[in-house]
């Protein structure tokens, strides 16, 4: 499989924004997503320093102060390595305010850790990289949200520009991580996406938390995987590895920082609900997901199911990447009901307008998909925007009154 040598990413434009008019700009994601590529671009105008050198990290934790003294404008990669940095730049911001001084990258995230927010409250813009999307790959800007807003859709899904991938199944399965998308075939790219997740768990978590038991990290790992698109229940995912729920609570909030998994809200119009309400597990990458369930594109064929939950974890991390470059502060939760009706995704608008979408792993799509949209269209009434059943089709198909058929390829 050939990939142009740099992908264009829909963050870049707002990062230049926001380094012309604030001092600090922190960009958090994963590892290995490429926030390193990204934030290179920049370096013809600030220094560069990578913490995952050794000899420097030791230097900068000798003296934090120092260091940053001695910079009139830094890129300082992976930062959650020395967080005592971070307490320096605060200083020489308050000394100098001036915009574009420091450019950061943490593959945790760091906002969650409570040190690092006291730091930099009110200093520091923070956008979110994640692995690549569909939009990115293929070339296309980031207008999902604003063609379902519209509901101005095209009548037929363009060829791909992510060659020898034309099948969905293959782009779900081949995760966003550039590196993991360069191996030659699948079973190279998981056997990336295994090494990847043992050095994180090795070496990352200790960055941000002491684990007493990190021989279980793999464990619940696999069985989020497992659960990935399902109800949380923290006794249930405890009990099967001998952690007390409150442990496995702990441990998952240190996998959300790492950009591992994450917790999906539940959605109602009263927002102290959402609350209380029970929340849905992911995986943000489809790719590491099918890994740690061990989901070929052999079995995609064979075991419908299996791969219908990795196809929604492939939407929820595209919808996050959706977001992620979106001015708008959008709530993306899921749907369920005292009837036990659901709605797979929940879009709401600041304004309290409404997108609900369902995921379908089929080719053809029927009325009766639609029966968790009509029932959250009728909770939203004049607020619902529209629905939508993603599925593996090539047109967009009105199903009346705002519902909509629409081909994955177009997210």
């Amino acid at each position: 499989m050939s990939m142009s040598p740099l992908i264009k990413r829909h963050l870049q434009p707002l990062i230049t924004a926001a380094l012309a008019d604030t001092p600090v700009v922190l960009v958090n994601g994963p590892r290995q997503c490429g926030k390193t590529t990204l934030v290179r671009q920049f370096a013809d105008r600030m220094a560069y320093f990578s913490l995952d050198d050794p000899a420097l990290l030791a230097a900068i934790r000798a003296d934090p102060v120092g260091f940053v003294r001695r910079q009139d404008q830094a890129i300082i990669d992976e930062v959650q390595r020395a967080p005592e940095l971070l307490m320096a730049v605060k200083l020489a911001i308050d000394q100098d305010r001036r915009p574009g001084r420091f450019l950061l990258t943490g593959s945790a995230n760091l906002m969650a850790l409570p040190t690092v927010a006291e730091s930099l409250a009110g200093r520091v813009e923070i956008h979110t990289l994640l692995p690549l999307s569909n939009a990115e790959l293929s070339a296309r800007s980031a207008d999902f949200l604003l063609r379902a807003s519209t509901q101005q859709w095209p009548a037929h899904v363009v060829s791909s520009n992510v060659q020898g991938e034309q099948e969905i199944s293959g782009r779900v399965l081949a995760g966003g991580y550039p590196e993991m998308r360069l191996r030659a075939n699948a079973l190279r790219r998981q056997a990336w996406a295994r090494a990847y997740m043992t050095t994180l768990i090795e070496r990352d978590i200790q960055d941000i938390a002491q684990i007493d038991q990190l021989a279980r990290v793999p464990q619940l790992l696999s069985i989020l995987a497992a659960l990935s698109g399902q109800l949380l229940n923290l006794s249930q995912v405890g009990g099967q590895i001998g952690l007390n729920w409150k442990t496995a609570e702990k441990y998952i909030d240190i996998l959300e920082k790492l950009f591992l998994v994450r917790r999906l809200p539940a959605w109602s119009r009263n927002e102290l609900k959402r609350l209380v309400k029970t929340p849905k597990i992911h995986f943000l990458d489809a790719g590491l997901q099918a890994t740690l369930t061990r989901l070929t594109p052999e079995l995609v064929l064979t075991e419908r199911t299996r791969f219908g939950t990795t196809l929604e974890t492939w939407v929820y991390g595209e919808l996050l990447k959706v977001l992620s470059v979106t001015p708008e502060a959008w709530f993306l939760s899921h749907y369920r009901d005292k009837d036990q009706v659901e709605v797979d995704f929940v879009l709401e608008s600041p304004l309290r307008e409404v997108i609900g979408i369902e995921v379908k792993a089929a080719a053809s799509v029927s009325l009766t998909d639609f029966k968790g949209l009509r029932r959250l269209r009728d909770v939203c009434e004049r607020g619902f925007l529209t629905g939508i059943v993603l599925y593996d089709g090539r047109q967009a198909l009105s199903f009346g009154e705002g519902l909509w058929a629409v081909p994955l390829a177009w997210l």
